[in-house]
């Protein structure tokens, strides 16, 4: 059996690969065209890759035998890094260490033996370490290993970037019942824009924070607007960022220019590909496209219903494996004579105590349209923004009531009340 290599016979093979690569610059004029310019390239990435694993490995093994802790001056461990690995101090240190830490935990094995085995980098084993944390705790039983899998995989393929996309993803198959939308709901708090920055040149800077469900919707509204637009066959010459903002711009002056009218088409269509169950249910997420253009949004149930409100929907049924059975026509949701009338009926958001105008409100199915609630004005009201993502969010219930001063919506504000008025409903249907 042969013996493993020693620590010094290591360092003789490490110090004549870095001499080996330190001639490449001088000897390159040599290589004819077509010389394997790419694969040497190719060689040198995987070199580069192997030592920044093997930083980890030798931190490893260092704190493993408390090297880090001796010498003439304390150190902290990153600053033991930063020492003797001098590359370090421009940045990437507490990387190092915080593998380190990581890999001596079992339940990163598997990234572990990526980066080992030269598949996955270090930064990105880094990115699927902390998003695995950040996961861990909202998986279902059992959920762990594929999700670890899933995002070693898209690291691999995509980056650290390409693995916190995936985070919605996971959640909506592997997570807890409702914590996609308890995570979606959350976000809703930090959508912003703020105030003008203007530095005197007649420039202004906005700085705009959205949500899964504001992104999907602007980026479904932005792009045919922001798509380019040759003029007499010339080339439309602005860049992505010109076009988008501009797109922007006539957005708002398209909704300023309406006033109070009501659009004949809906406010978008939402294409559904989900099941069914999972839509009526509320527990999993959709993957969804709007307004005809892939935002490659991952949205929750109750968002998708909140949304379908006002849009046309197409459902794409999926089987067990995922296959389209079925594509099916846009649902029919409430015409704009319909909503002129509910303007005259509810005079605004019918919410206790808001004042928002009708123009600025939505049509609401009082019984949802995923629960087979029809599209007439007994099954309405109207909602703004916020109280309809409330009634949503909350499981309000709300009814049409009838008295001697004429049609009026009250509604129950007690959390889960809707999910009460189902189960009434559920109750005196017939077997």
């Amino acid at each position: 059996m042969q013996a493993s290599p020693t620590i010094q016979q290591r360092r003789e093979s490490i110090a004549a690969a870095r001499e080996a690569v330190a001639g490449i610059e001088q000897s390159l004029w040599q290589t004819p065209s077509g010389g394997g310019l790419a694969e040497l390239l190719g060689e040198v990435d995987a070199l580069g890759a192997a030592c920044e694993a093997a930083k980890v490995a030798v931190l490893a093994e260092a704190v493993e035998r408390g090297e880090t802790s001796t010498g003439p001056g304390a150190m902290t461990v990153t600053q033991w890094v930063r020492e003797h690995a001098p590359s370090t101090r421009a940045g990437g240190a507490r990387q190092v260490v915080e593998l380190a830490e990581a890999f001596a935990k079992a339940v990163n094995e598997p990234v572990h033996a990526a980066v080992r085995s030269g598949r996955l980098p270090v930064r990105s084993a880094a990115v699927v370490v902390a998003e695995a944390d950040r996961l861990r705790p909202l998986l279902a039983d059992g959920a762990e290993p594929h999700v670890l899998e899933g995002l070693i995989d898209m690291a691999v393929q995509h980056g650290p970037r390409g693995c916190r996309m995936l985070r919605p993803a996971l959640l909506a198959k592997f997570g807890h019942d409702g914590e996609m939308q308890a995570q979606q709901d959350a976000t809703r708090r930090f959508v912003a824009l703020s105030q003008p920055m203007e530095d005197g040149t007649g420039i202004a800077e906005y700085r705009l924070v959205l949500d899964e469900e504001g992104k999907a919707v602007l980026e479904a509204a932005l792009g045919p607007l922001s798509a380019p637009r040759p003029v007499e066959g010339e080339r439309d010459l602005r860049s992505s960022d010109q076009r988008r903002g501009q797109a922007l711009v006539d957005l708002v002056r398209r909704a300023v220019a309406a006033g109070t009218g009501v659009g004949s088409n809906p406010k978008a269509q939402l294409i559904l590909t989900m099941d069914w169950e999972s839509l009526a249910s509320a527990v999993r997420g959709a993957a969804v496209t709007v307004g005809g253009s892939d935002t490659g949004t991952m949205l929750a149930p109750e968002t998708v219903r909140r949304l379908a409100c006002n849009a046309s929907v197409l459902p794409m049924v999926l089987g067990s494996e995922g296959e389209v059975l079925d594509q099916g026509r846009a649902v029919r949701f409430f015409t704009p004579s319909q909503v002129r009338r509910l303007w005259l009926r509810d005079g605004g958001c019918t919410f206790p105590g808001c004042s928002m105008p009708p123009h600025w409100a939505d049509a609401h199915h009082l019984v949802h349209w995923a629960d087979f609630g029809p599209s007439d004005l007994g099954n309405a009201a109207l909602l703004c923004e916020r109280h309809h993502t409330v009634v949503h969010t909350r499981r309000l219930a709300g009814r049409v009531v009838t008295d001697e001063a004429g049609e009026r919506v009250e509604w129950d504000v007690a959390h889960g009340s809707y999910d009460e008025l189902l189960a009434r409903r559920a109750a005196q249907e017939p077997a």
